[in-house]
This record gives C-alpha cells, structure tokens and sequence, in this order.
C-alpha cells in the first residue's frame, strides 16, 4: 500500500478515484461543492433524484463525471453534520475503502481528512485514516495457512490536506500513521495464527527477528534458567504441554543512558485449553488469541522502532501453553512463584496471572520508570466492559489517566476500573499466601487485585484485552489492539 500527502483541487485530480464527502440531508462538504461546480451541478443533480441521502456510512459511486479529470467519484454518507465527530469520521474512512474493494480504483485521492471533526486537528484526521485503510485491507496470509485470494481494491492513496503549508505535518503525521499500522498488522498476524503454528518457540523467533531488523538486544530464557530463577509459577502453568516455554526479553535503547526504561509486558498463552479446569468445546479454538498481550507488546516495539522513539524500553513475554496432562496443575496444587509468594491454584484455567506475576517480579531487575502488562485476562472483564473499551487497572493514578488518554488520542480506548483493597479479601487462602482467583463476583477486579501483589517496588498499570483483542463471528480475527493505545503511550513519553 502508497501513501502520500498533496495539496489540490478535487476537480482536478487525475486519479482512478476521488472521495469526498456528503451530510445529511444531501448537504455537499467543500470538496464535493468544488466538483459540483465544476461539473455544473451534475452532483446537486445526483442528489435531487433521491440517490443518497448523506447518511453515515453510506457510499454511491459515479463514473465520468461532467468536468473532473478522474475516472470515478466516491461519495461518502457523513450524517447529520453537527454530529460529525469522531466515530463518523472512522467510519466514513472505512466506508469509503470497503465501498472500493474488489473494484478496478487502486489509484485513489481522499478529501475526507479535509473536514473538520471536533477537537482533533488535521494530524490525528490523517493518522487515523492511514491506521484505518490499512486496517481495511489486512488479509491474513501465511505460508502455512489458507492462500489470501488476490483481491483489487485501493493500493495507492493521496490524502489531500487543505493548505499547501500543511504539507509537512501531514507527512509527520502518515509516517506516525504508517508505523503504527504496522505495529498493529504484526500483531494481527501473530494473533490470528493457529496454535500448531505459534508456539512458545515461534514467538521467540519472531522476537529475535524483529531485534536483527532493528537492533535490538534479545534474550530468550529456557525452562532450565526459569527453574533457576525461581519461576516456580509460571513453570507450573507449562508442565501441561509438550512444548517447552520461554521466557522472552527485548530491549531497544534509543534513550538516554540514564533514563530508566518503561517495561511493557505480555501474556503469551499461545493455547489455552484451560488446564485440568478444562474449557467448554464451543469456540475453544479462539484460545489461540490468548497470546494477543504477548503480539500486541511486539506490535508495540515494531511501532516504537519505526518511529524512532528516542526512550528506552524493555519488552518482556512469558509464553507457553495451557493444556491438560498428567502432570498438569491440579486444583489445589501450591506452587512459590519467583518473588517467593506461594499461590494456591483454585482454578487452572486462570493460568495467565500465573505467568505474567514472574515477568513482573523479573522486570524489577531493570529499575523500570513504568511497567504495564498487557493479557487477555478475565472473561468477567468482557462482561463488564463489552468489546469497545479494554479494562484498565493501576497503583498509580498519574499512569492510569496517562494511559486512558492515549487511548482516547488513539481511538483505541480503555476504561479505569477500581482496585481498591477491599477486593483483596477475596483472594485470602487458608493454605498459601494467595488464591488465583477470588470467585465469580468482580472477576477482572480481583485478577488486577492479584497481579498488584506483584507490583510493589515501581508504577504499574494493568490492561485487561479480552473483549478488544480480537472479534468472534464471520469477521473473526485479531484487532491488533492495544498497540495504538500503547504507541500514543511511548510517543508522549518519548516528549519528556
């Protein structure tokens, strides 16, 4: 996919397609008055005879039009125009590239970035749109995997901004874009490969490939060195599989030598049967996105490398599977993680937090300025929050808000949660220091309730992603998320 950013009149544009937009009811936004103009009404027409409407996310596609240079003219249904915000402007973006799927415009021009949308300013209208038509075209492919049909569609987009002197932040804002994008593509692969395929083993290769192309330090700990450490949790959850678990460490360097790295950690279950706790058959093969936390970090990393954050970061994965087997966790067991806590194991099909709590007692030895995890966590935090907004837990409010708005900046939202101390008494147990699980009630609350028991020596932050890391149904993939959310993240922390 090219991109690039132009200035000019949308009349005049040679391209296999132009798209400009239209409000309800039938009002022309300035680049679709331009070519009216100069079409001698011709759209005005159009719209008279009842063609469209301007609703939100409807699309009517013209060919030859009196007075344009260009082969084709996309109209984009905007809404009512005092609601045009945020979310319309997606997805007018996303309706005009589906609109152009499997046609013969790969060579397209959008005026759309030129509206105005309230509170965000042309950089984020650009940002978003390059983010959302790449999101638009992903198809899954790999060597392994079901050939992707070769399918026309855009392949080369101009996006026009307003002012010839806006040309420079428009090209700051597509490579941020354009990284970004990236990240999340990465991330989507990863998440929608089949366990046979991503193992613990792949996600280790797949680290050292990304530290070869960019740089970065990599170490990747075997069973042997785990045992070593202490990580008596996390290797608890692994003795289920055949495939051996490792314990991944990315560190990119770009900051100064003194300043303390942020730490972002991912859950890397890269099937989960749920252990002897064994899960309901019904769409247990979407267990294989419960690596989306360790993909999303790496996502992350790629984003942060294409952007050349100048900060210093440490990307930790615990990765292995969660399987049933004779010498698999039993409910009841005790195991004595690496920060010396025993955990007694209620339930073994709540075997992420068992993993990520040796990551975050390891990340310690880096004197991190910030640590967050990420994990598909709790299915309590998909009832709470749906699949919109991904959960957000954390000993310290400043990181918290910090984080709540990047995902705001990124669209890629999330909402605080309480984690209050009061849930903690749901995680007492008669015979270790800990539960894994505090029961039915609050469930995502007392996960994040027992991951701070880990995080006492630095700022932490906790993203639950169970109900935004990926989409059930015909539609069924990886989302790619939280990587935007955590780019906006390093970006602002990269201005400190």
């Amino acid at each position: 996919m090219e991109f690039s950013i132009k200035n000019g009149n949308p009349e005049k544009q040679r391209n296999a397609c132009v798209i400009v937009g239209v409000f309800e009811s039938r009002k022309l936004s300035s680049a679709a008055t331009a070519i009216d103009r100069a079409s001698d009404g011709y759209l005005s027409s159009i719209l008279r005879r009842g063609d469209m409407e301007g609703k939100a996310g409807t699309t009517l596609l013209l060919h030859n039009v009196p007075g344009t240079l260009c082969d084709r003219v996309l109209l984009v249904g905007l809404g009512k125009e005092r609601e045009f915000r945020e979310r319309e402007y997606r997805q007018a973006v996303q309706a005009s590239i589906k609109a152009l799927d499997g046609r013969g415009a790969g060579d397209v021009a959008s005026f759309l970035a030129e509206l105005p949308v309230k509170k965000r300013d042309l950089a984020w209208r650009i940002e978003q749109m390059v983010e959302l038509t790449m999101a638009s075209i992903y198809r899954f492919s790999h060597p392994n995997c079901k050939k992707t049909d070769e399918r026309r569609g855009v392949s080369k987009l101009v996006i026009n901004v307003p002012q010839r002197n806006e040309l420079k932040l428009g090209d700051a804002a597509l490579k941020r874009g354009l990284a970004i994008a990236k990240g999340v593509r990465l991330a989507r692969d990863l998440g929608n490969l089949p366990g046979n395929i991503c193992t613990p083993t792949y996600l280790a290769e797949q680290a050292q490939g990304l530290a070869k192309e960019y740089g970065l330090k990599v170490e990747v700990l075997e069973r042997s060195e785990m045992e070593k450490l202490g990580m008596g949790s996390l290797l608890s959850v692994s003795r289920g599989s055949r495939q051996p678990p490792k314990f991944i460490v990315l560190q990119y360097l770009r900051g100064k030598a003194a300043q303390k790295p942020l730490v972002l950690i991912g859950k890397g279950i890269t099937f989960d049967a749920g252990g002897i706790s064994l899960k309901p058959a019904a769409e247990m093969d979407e267990m294989k996105y419960d690596m989306c936390g360790a993909a999303s970090v790496l996502g992350t990393l790629k984003a942060a490398a294409e952007m050349d954050l100048a900060l210093n970061l440490v990307v930790i994965i615990p990765t292995c599977e969660n399987l049933p087997d004779g010498d698999a966790n039993k409910p009841g067991d005790i195991v004595t993680s690496m920060s010396g806590q025993t955990i007694e194991v209620l339930n073994t099909d709540a075997e992420g937090r068992l993993i990520l709590c040796d990551a975050m007692t390891y990340a310690e030895r880096f004197e991190p300025e910030a640590v967050v995890d990420v994990a598909t966590l709790t299915g309590a935090c998909v009832i709470a929050l749906g699949h919109h907004a991904s959960g957000l837990f954390g000993n310290d409010d400043g990181l918290v808000k910090e984080l709540a708005n990047a995902g705001d900046e990124a669209f890629d939202r999330a909402w605080p949660m309480p984690l209050w101390d009061d849930y903690q008494e749901q995680l007492k147990s008669n015979f270790a220091d800990i539960a894994n699980i505090g029961g039915r009630a609050a469930g995502s609350v007392t996960a994040a309730c027992f991951l701070s028991r880990f995080a006492k020596k630095y700022d932490w932050a906790h993203l639950d992603i169970a109900g935004t890391a990926w989409v059930s149904g015909k539609e069924k993939g990886a989302t790619g998320r939280p990587v935007p959310l955590l780019s906006h993240f390093l970006l602002q922390r990269g201005k400190k």
